[in-house]
């Protein structure tokens, strides 16, 4: 990827478009967005493939980040990450869930490359 400069922050073309990035909200996606969705997508989609391998595959999941804390003291780092993963299937053993979710943060890239900088809390309901 090569990321060019432009009056208010980055752009890189990508084979689906280009991406905008930048600090001001109006013009395209503040960094702290792209790493939040890096991680709830991982996960998501680690998820998905762990419930599939079990033979107990969803039929929607959908992701909603409960909470981002950012530290303004420290630069405004990202310390805290709340995924709450609504997936949509027949109920799954809460034992058995406790260790799909284990399976998840294990098996997620994002979550690994920064699991000694941010704490990531997963929860999940399953819905309708």
């Amino acid at each position: 990827m090569k990321f060019e400069m432009t009056e208010n922050g980055f752009e890189t073309e990508t084979s689906f478009g280009k991406l905008q990035i930048s600090a001001n909200d109006d013009c395209g996606f503040r960094p702290y967005q792209l790493l939040v969705s890096s991680l709830a997508v991982c996960s998501g989609g680690v998820l998905r493939k762990i419930l599939e391998r079990k033979r107990l595959p969803a039929d929607h999941i959908s992701i909603e980040v409960k909470e981002v804390y950012r530290n303004e003291e420290i630069a405004n780092r990202v310390e805290k990450i709340h995924l709450h993963f609504l997936i949509k299937r027949e109920k799954i053993e809460d034992v058995q869930m406790d260790k799909i979710l284990e399976l998840t943060k294990k098996n997620c890239s994002m979550h690994q490359s920064v699991i000694d900088s941010i704490e990531i809390i997963e929860t999940y309901e399953f819905v309708n």
